[in-house]
């Protein structure tokens, strides 16, 4: 008799720490295979630092078939070009196709760019820290930048739902600057569709709002908030700032000779416009288990998953999908795909709780959320050269998970250690 196959699409953060864990779940009860679209996996959080030279592609990435192999998961990068949900078919770029019993989807977001007239590094004026090869190709642009420097312009644009990387890379910029002493000549804008610096797109946790505004503030780095960026020409982003009920305040046209802007995510055309399965944007139906209502046999984890705003803004705001969240409906999957296995109904659900650094390359802020979406039992942020530290460890940390194949938690013992809040309870 075949054994059921489960089909994980995705090879990011959290599509391959699923596949290590669904794996060891199984038993040998399933079939796993992994369908990615790329050989190497890629620890996203470092491409800040890819982006100003401090990390080179290579140092965090992994090649991912040996490390497959090992584990007995099946794998191609081949990638996906469609989902048919109703005969569980799963079509490939190549033209073959895998029938699963289950399927986990993984994928990660699409960028689009596209939705704003000059936004992105496909044709665009502005770099991307999204994706490896973007921020190393925005290190190339970051050294042409140094040697004739001008305003910067960092930020989010509507729609985002990613916000502590944007933060991240102005202050890593600023950083860098003041190393290269030429920061004195470098204007910054931080431009964001949050209503309020510090938002991140969870109406803040602990005081985001204040560490973050003092520390800009102290940066000499100016904000626009409730922002709606109208389009981007060379050296010049038209940004129109929203007032509550929808009119526009004031526009604002801000000169830059280099730019990173975060766009807002959709899901990726592989899974998008299928009945049942997402959202208008593409992102993935889940129910409290990690399974689509209307296709009980696929389950979605990480960015991809359809999570409603925390509230109204006058500009639209997604919500972020945090390690420490990705990892825990990780956790869940594989404890119903266990009990599936064992002909049970799945009873699991992800915390979804927050453990966040964001490190500014000489400081930098972290904060704790249980939930992440308010209201909490724990709401908590602080700021310090430690945050910097730990943001590194983790990056060794996670890297060294991931090659060795490693399924076993960590985001809950990598805050209880490094930021010594074991008073928390997570």
């Amino acid at each position: 008799m075949n054994k059921p196959k489960i089909v994980v699409l995705g090879a990011g953060l959290g599509g391959t720490i699923a596949a290590y864990e669904i794996q060891t779940a199984a038993k040998g009860r399933a079939e796993v295979v992994m369908v990615s679209n790329s050989d190497t996996y890629s620890f996203v959080p470092s491409n800040p630092w890819v982006a100003v030279r401090w990390r080179e592609p290579e140092a965090i990435q992994v090649h991912l078939p040996p490390i497959f192999a090992r584990k007995k998961i099946g794998f191609t990068a081949v990638g996906a070009k469609r989902l048919h949900a109703v005969e569980k078919r799963l079509e490939l770029n190549d033209g073959s196709n895998i029938i699963y019993d289950y399927l986990v989807i993984a994928t990660g977001p699409d960028l689009a760019f596209d939705e704003i007239e000059g936004l992105g590094p496909h044709g665009g004026h502005t770099v991307s820290i999204c994706q490896t090869a973007h921020a190393s190709a925005a290190a190339d642009a970051f050294d042409r930048f140094v040697e004739n420097p001008g305003p910067i312009v960092v930020g989010a644009v509507q729609g985002a739902s990613c916000y502590g990387p944007a933060y991240e890379f102005a202050l890593i910029l600023d950083t860098e600057l003041r190393r290269r002493k030429i920061r004195d000549k470098v204007p910054m804008t931080f431009v964001t569709a949050e209503p309020y610096i510090g938002h991140l797109g969870l109406d803040g946790v602990g005081d985001t709002k204040g560490l973050l505004e003092s520390t800009l503030r102290e940066r000499h780095i100016k904000w626009v908030t409730n922002a709606r960026v109208a389009r981007v020409e060379a050296g010049m982003m038209h940004v129109e700032e929203i007032a509550e009920g929808g009119a526009v305040a004031r526009t604002h046209d801000l000169p830059f000779a280099f730019s990173m802007m975060l766009p807002a995510f959709r899901g990726v055309p592989a899974v998008r416009d299928i009945p049942g399965l997402t959202n208008p944007r593409g992102f993935i139906l889940i129910d409290k288990h990690q399974r689509n209502p209307a296709f009980p046999e696929i389950f979605a984890l990480g960015v991809c998953v359809a999570i409603p705003p925390t509230g109204p803004t006058p500009v639209p705001v997604g919500v972020p999908k945090t390690g420490f969240m990705i990892e825990s409906m990780v956790t869940a999957i594989a404890a119903n795909l266990d009990a599936i296995l064992d002909g049970k109904e799945p009873t699991a659900e992800a915390s979804w709780n927050a453990v966040c650094l964001a490190d500014f390359g000489d400081g930098g802020v972290a904060f704790v959320a249980q939930p992440q979406i308010p209201p909490r039992n724990v709401n908590w942020a602080a700021s310090g050269k430690w945050v910097h530290l730990a943001k590194i460890g983790f990056e060794k940390y996670f890297l060294r998970k991931v090659r060795k194949g490693e399924n076993e938690p960590f985001y809950e013992k990598l805050a209880l250690h490094v930021m010594g809040i074991k008073k928390l309870r997570m």
